[in-house]
């Protein structure tokens, strides 16, 4: 008896082996739809690292559009100070301080 219990336990056990084999290949095929979005978000990511290291770099690109479009830096500035205090105004309709 036990060595029949040894045979059906070792027969259960190839068996999830299979179906773990199985399940993984599953899941490689399936993760594989996500690799392009993860592949972006981790270069946005990256990007945004640079940036937080090399502050100078967009302080020069924007300095070099403001001298050579000054009112083009205006009117985008007017634009950006406008939605920023759009926002606050937002967020503070909806989590007002308790």
């Amino acid at each position: 008896m036990n060595r029949e219990r040894a045979t059906a336990l070792a027969l259960r056990q190839q068996l999830l082996r299979l179906r773990s084999t199985e399940l993984r290949g599953r899941l490689v095929a399936d993760a594989a739809v996500l690799q392009p979005p993860l592949a972006l978000a981790d270069r946005v990511h990256e990007g945004w690292r640079w940036l937080r290291a090399n502050p100078a770099a967009p302080m020069a690109a924007l300095v070099v559009v403001a001298v050579l479009r000054p009112r083009r830096v205006w009117r985008w500035g007017w634009k950006l100070w406008w939605g920023w205090r759009t926002l606050r105004r937002l967020q503070r309709r909806l989590y007002p301080v308790r």
